[in-house]
């Protein structure tokens, strides 16, 4: 159950939005029930993509995958899918009728995505929508609901864009013969190995000189270390040929990305 939960997204996330909670302010109680009901939620969402791709993934022969390697059987997912999904909804609203709404439509999109959107243009749509509403949810779980200021939003939506892209890329020929044709798939291993990295660096950009006031220290050394990673892929193009190395890149911004959003805490409220 814990691989077929899609371990490492589930814990990104739920760690990510845990530590943003601290460092808005959330005391103790607010931040566990921040990462209490992140994680369930993102349970949800990985259970319900290997039950809904449960027929996809035995076509393609996906051993990695506990459905299709005999360990579970699809109903047993579809049942824990389902069960996160009820509980997910109180625990949403116990951060606040607002923050919970948020969280909800949050989780609903991801969802989407699972049912059919990954399949179409829109396919980046969901993971821009999730992460975009992922401060909204915190920072209106706080005693004070705020919503958070716009750059927060956008750089939230941008890291999603990128974590799809990134994500997608090493599986786009397989996908594309199973007949999955979103975004990354349509335009092709190549372009999407030079754009995957794009809405990162905007991420990067964005988190650097939109909060109020001067930059901090540590926002110029994360945005010196997003120039390194992506120098290569800029100076030599056949680098960009690399489906693994652009995606470490993609991942290596990304952490830069949550790092500078963590510590721009206090700029969201």
């Amino acid at each position: 159950m814990i691989r077929a939960c899609h371990p490492e997204p589930t814990v990104a996330v739920t760690a990510i939005t845990t530590l943003l909670a601290a460092s808005v302010g959330r005391d103790l109680r607010g931040c566990v029930l921040v990462a209490v009901t992140a994680l369930v939620g993102q349970l949800s969402v990985g259970w319900s993509n290997d039950w809904i791709d449960s027929r996809r993934d035995q076509i393609a022969l996906r051993v990695d995958k506990p459905v299709v390697a005999g360990e579970l059987t699809t109903s047993t997912v579809r049942r824990a899918a389902l069960v996160a999904a009820a509980l997910c909804i109180p625990l949403s609203f116990a951060n606040g009728v607002s923050a919970g709404a948020v969280h909800l439509l949050a989780v609903a999109s991801a969802w989407a995505y699972n049912l059919g959107l990954k399949s179409t243009l829109l396919s980046w749509l969901p993971y821009a929508m999730s992460f975009g509403l992922l401060p909204v949810f915190v920072t209106l779980g706080l005693p004070t609901s705020v919503v958070p200021p716009g750059w927060a939003i956008a750089s939230g939506a941008l890291l999603g864009i990128g974590a799809h892209l990134a994500n997608v890329l090493p599986d786009i020929t397989g996908d594309r013969q199973l007949g999955v044709n979103g975004l990354p798939q349509r335009l092709g291993a190549h372009r999407t190995r030079l754009f995957a990295p794009v809405p990162l660096a905007l991420a990067s950009i964005i988190l650097v000189f939109g909060p109020t006031g001067p930059p901090r220290p540590i926002a110029w050394v994360g945005l010196v270390v997003v120039a390194v990673l992506l120098g290569p892929l800029l100076v030599d193009r056949s680098v960009a040929t690399t489906s693994r190395r652009t995606f470490r890149v993609a991942i290596g911004i990304a952490v830069v990305d949550v790092v500078l959003l963590v510590v721009s805490g206090s700029s969201l409220v």
